[in-house]
């Protein structure tokens, strides 16, 4: 009796010791929001108080995993920096900030396709179809090695936009890894680190038409002839982090061995069973997670053919899209991609792909128009604490653009260039901006046009010599690979975000058991890789350097999983 009483007292005191570490971070910034008032924002000064509102949101999820609550403490302490004071800071958060970023036509269109996904997989749940494809595939992913390289291997094969190969790959194969017993935060690192390295490496897709979208500006102003897309062909194989971000994932299912905390989850599932750990509060309604462990199974086609058709419609409708906006006689495929709106194409993909699951459950008299109705809105309903994440995620990102965060960072970098360092910095200045805002592609948009004028001045050579020159392609690719790598680190990242939604992984333990791994090949991409360049070794064998480094990294640091 009295050492319950002990033990409440203690759970209680270690609640009131987290509140009050919550406040006293907060209050601290609400001090520097005095001293920084307005100035960011005016253009007068940029200092580091700049980046506090994403220093503070980062460390209170990483310390107390509550990722939305630290999201919106660091929007309020930086629009009170902008503002002046904390009470005009929470009402401008309130009906400004928030509204701006839930208003925005990408991001709404982002959270039109994520609640529509939520949806389709309510259906394909309910139908039993999900189930169905379970019981299929576990004829083949036998093992849990199998398991994990079947997932890496979806994740190359949904190529086309990052957002489309997370929500399709974390909600397809869940439960084929919890089956095999791999970790919840397992699943959820496979699915963000391919994800964003395979869309920005594939000849076409969203992101490789963003990325050549941001150097026609610059191009024109310096009259470079190459075309944009030549130059994104040439620098694919400078991006190192990308590259050996894929590598990793292989010899790490391969080499069957974990470090760091990934370990010891790794440990937890496959001798306990448990895929989530005991505090674990995944980013998913787990009442359609038992839901779907209660269900019967039905033909794996009912679960196919949906998903099939979010792949065949949004790829459809980019083409579609991209013809409609050219004015031109026999367009190529980079032009029509390029001219396309991916955000339309998403939306009809996920819409397309619900309504073709709830014909097939009625039609098939799996279902009533009434349960595949009700099934769908459950679906949707799972997807919610992952929208107001991302809303926030977004939110805090507007803030930091506000106060400039992005620009001191960029300023505190250009002092120490010359062209052997300049693919180094960029990268290390990506990952900064990238980490502090969560947005690989606001840091392109930032980034691409500050350092193509840098490398046309400091390289000191023709325009079109220039971009074909190997530091210039190796920085080119340096803003892409260090906007991952900071987005692979960073908790507040929407794509992080959305990996441990799909894969129904707590959050913040798929950010920590990520984050060594991310390092591991973050450091060897800027050292080996960047530096490399910068000094003249070819980029073959750089490349061929890195894969054996990482191989002698997992060999001998890495350690197999005990089983008891």
């Amino acid at each position: 009796m009295i050492q319950s009483g002990i033990n409440f007292l203690a759970m209680k005191l270690q609640k009131l010791i987290k509140i009050l570490s919550i406040l006293s971070i907060v209050m601290i910034g609400f001090a520097l929001a005095d001293d920084l008032g307005t100035k960011s924002i005016n253009g007068d000064s940029l200092t580091w108080l700049s980046i506090w509102p994403p220093v503070i949101a980062i460390i209170l999820a990483l310390v107390f995993h509550e990722a939305h609550l630290a999201l919106f403490m660091g929007i309020w302490v930086g629009a009170s920096m902008i503002s002046g004071n904390p009470l005009s800071g929470l009402t401008t958060s309130l009906d400004t900030y928030i509204v701006g970023s839930v208003t925005d036509h990408g991001h709404a269109s982002i959270l039109i396709f994520t609640l529509s996904f939520g949806g389709l997989i309510g259906v394909i749940t309910a139908n039993g179809g999900m189930k169905g494809a379970v019981d299929v595939a576990g004829k083949y992913a036998t093992s849990n090695r199998r398991s994990q390289m079947a997932t890496a291997i979806m994740g190359l094969v949904i190529f086309f936009d990052d957002y489309a190969n997370t929500l399709l790959v974390g909600n397809m194969m869940r439960p084929f890894t919890d089956k095999a017993r791999i970790s919840r935060e397992k699943l959820s690192y496979l699915v963000d680190s391919t994800a964003a390295p395979v869309a920005s490496l594939a000849v076409i897709s969203s992101w490789s038409v963003f990325q050549m979208s941001l150097l026609e500006a610059p191009y024109k102003q310096f009259g470079v002839t190459v075309n944009p897309y030549f130059t994104f062909i040439q620098s694919i194989p400078f991006s190192f982090y990308c590259i050996l971000t894929l590598v990793f994932i292989f010899l790490n299912i391969v080499l069957k061995k974990e470090y760091g905390p990934m370990h010891q989850a790794e440990t937890r599932a496959l001798t306990t069973g448990k895929v989530l750990s005991d505090t674990a509060k995944p980013l998913s309604d787990p009442s359609m997670i038992e839901a779907a462990q209660s269900m019967g199974s039905s033909h794996w086609s009912n679960a196919f053919i949906p998903v099939f058709m979010v792949v065949a419609v949004t790829i459809g409708g980019l083409f579609i899209t991209g013809m409609r906006s050219l004015d031109m006689a026999n367009p190529n495929i980079r032009d029509i991609i390029g001219a396309s709106d991916p955000y339309a194409s998403l939306i009809w993909g996920a819409s397309f792909s619900g309504i073709t699951a709830i014909g097939l459950s009625i039609g098939r008299k799996i279902l009533t128009l009434e349960k595949a109705l009700d099934a769908w809105v459950a679906g949707v309903r799972s997807m919610m604490m992952a929208c107001i994440i991302l809303v926030l995620a977004w939110t805090i990102g507007s803030v930091c653009k506000d106060l400039k965060t992005a620009e001191y960072l960029v300023s505190i970098s250009s002092n120490i260039l010359s062209p052997a360092m300049l693919p180094f910095i960029t990268f290390i200045t990506a990952a900064a901006i990238s980490f502090s805002t969560g947005s690989s592609w606001a840091t392109m948009s930032i980034l691409v046009p500050v350092v193509v004028p840098m490398a046309m001045h400091l390289l000191n050579m023709s325009p079109n010599a220039t971009v074909e020159s190997p530091i210039f392609l190796a920085t080119f690719a340096s803003v892409l690979s260090g906007s991952v790598f900071g987005d692979h680190c960073s908790p507040i990242s929407d794509t992080t975000i959305l990996s441990s939604t799909a894969s129904a992984s707590d959050h913040i333990d798929h950010v920590k058991t990520q984050m060594p791994y991310a390092i591991t090949v973050g450091v060897l991409a800027m050292t080996v890789g960047c530096l490399g360049i910068g000094f003249g070794f070819p980029v073959w064998i750089i490349l061929l350097v890195g894969v054996g480094i990482l191989f002698c990294v997992i060999q001998f640091i890495g350690k197999p999983i005990e089983l008891s």
